[in-house]
């Protein structure tokens, strides 16, 4: 059974983050994840997670001001934001680490063409050292939901890795279930195809990104897949709840 992981971005977010760690604990969940932490007050945060013994798993970088709708979503892959992406990097590190976070998240941003590659894959290598061992992620996403989004498809994933030569337990894949169902029409094919490289899971069920069987995907099949490829990390919560987060816990104790 894969262990389960709440993203509390999306979860239980009638309570105060700090509150939500514990929700997630009661409710059977083994990890948590935060997509941007950096508003919220780091030590609360902090003791929350000690209280309930709770790794968590993952935070994004950047930026802290994602839930704007206007705003940028990520510029690793901006020519001309490297400054900033460094800067909003080194912050996102020193969170990670006051926080213990497993890994970051680097977002690509909106961009396109060779240049664009060129800059995510420098910025990336910058970025692997400069967290002097600890795990990055890069993730396609789809461009429904982030329209212009550089890393949009998974055969651009794979070849960054590659171009950046980062050993996996350094710079790793990303696959969310939902985004990868959106991007090929087939999550479990993409899986099978990519899993190697793959060190963190996130899901949400398609097309409106709901809980595990408001939509069109198979999850019993999803997870069995994902356990038979022999994977051990976190595969994370990342959905939008139809009312409460706790009474659409049902596939969490079919697993």
């Amino acid at each position: 059974m894969p262990r389960f992981c709440a993203n509390l971005t999306y979860l239980f977010t009638d309570l105060d983050l700090p509150e939500r760690v514990g929700a997630a604990r009661r409710t059977g969940f083994e990890a948590v994840e935060i997509l941007f932490p950096y508003d919220g007050d780091a030590a609360a945060l902090r003791g929350a997670l000690l209280a309930h013994d709770m790794p968590l798993a993952l935070i994004n970088c950047p930026p802290p001001n994602y839930i704007d709708p206007d705003g940028p979503r990520g510029f690793a892959a901006v020519e001309a934001e490297a400054g900033r992406f460094r800067s909003a990097f080194r912050r996102a590190l020193r969170y990670a680490r006051t926080l213990k976070a497993e890994r970051i998240h680097v977002m690509a941003g909106a961009a396109e063409g060779p240049g664009a590659r060129a800059v995510f894959v420098d910025n990336l290598r910058w970025a692997v050292d400069e967290a002097d061992g600890l795990p990055l992620t890069i993730e396609p996403i789809n461009r429904h939901d982030m329209p212009g989004y550089f890393l949009h498809d998974f055969d651009t994933a794979i070849e960054v890795l590659g171009a950046v030569g980062a050993a996996p337990d350094r710079l790793g894949l990303q696959f969310d279930v939902y985004h990868a169902a959106r991007i090929t029409g087939d999550a479990v094919a993409t899986w099978d195809r990519v899993n190697a490289a793959v060190t963190h899971v996130q899901f949400a069920d398609t097309p409106g990104r709901g809980a595990p069987g408001s939509g069109a995907l198979d999850f019993p099949a999803m997870f069995d897949r994902i356990d038979r490829a022999g994977y051990d990390g976190w595969v994370s919560a990342e959905y939008r709840p139809d009312g409460p987060t706790e009474d659409g816990l049902s596939w969490l104790s079919r697993g």
